[in-house]
């Protein structure tokens, strides 16, 4: 008697495993299919990016000048996605980073916690697994930058 309750067991443990392994993360369950769209991941990863410390900025030098005409015009939303570029599939996602660090960090520290803190957010509040974080660092934010980004003071007044 015992070897059908053995059998009974195994059968069901096994459909378990089929089960976990089918949708580890709860993004696929029997009850339905859980979809995230690109621009989400897109938003999520653009600002878990930004939290970085070294991290100036994202996008390269044409999206960060339309960025900043953008944010002129009264009423126009900024782009949190800028400099963010994501590939989505059903459980899993690849994000590619463009991004200005500050003079004087390190760049491999920064694109490492980069990495960690992107993954990290996105996989936790998406499900998706992140398989691939790529930076791309396209300048260096020097101190002096933003004295050239005011504008001059009025000869006359």
């Amino acid at each position: 008697m015992s070897s059908p309750t053995t059998s009974s067991t195994s059968a069901s443990s096994s459909s378990r495993a089929v089960a976990a392994q089918a949708s580890p993360d709860g993004l696929q369950t029997p009850q339905g299919r859980t979809t995230i769209a690109d621009g989400v991941v897109q938003k999520i990863a653009g600002i878990a990016a930004r939290d970085v410390a070294g991290v100036h900025a994202l996008g390269g030098g044409a999206a960060r000048t339309i960025g900043a005409l953008r944010d002129r015009i009264p009423g126009a939303s900024q782009s949190i996605g800028q400099g963010v570029a994501v590939e989505v599939g059903e459980t899993q996602a690849a994000i590619d980073l463009d991004i200005v660090t500050e003079y004087g960090v390190s760049i491999a520290d920064v694109a490492r916690a980069i990495r960690r803190n992107v993954i990290t957010t996105v996989e936790g509040m998406t499900g998706l697994q992140v398989t691939e974080v790529n930076v791309s660092v396209n300048d260096i934010h020097l101190p002096g930058d933003d004295a050239e980004d005011r504008p001059e003071p009025a000869r006359v007044q």
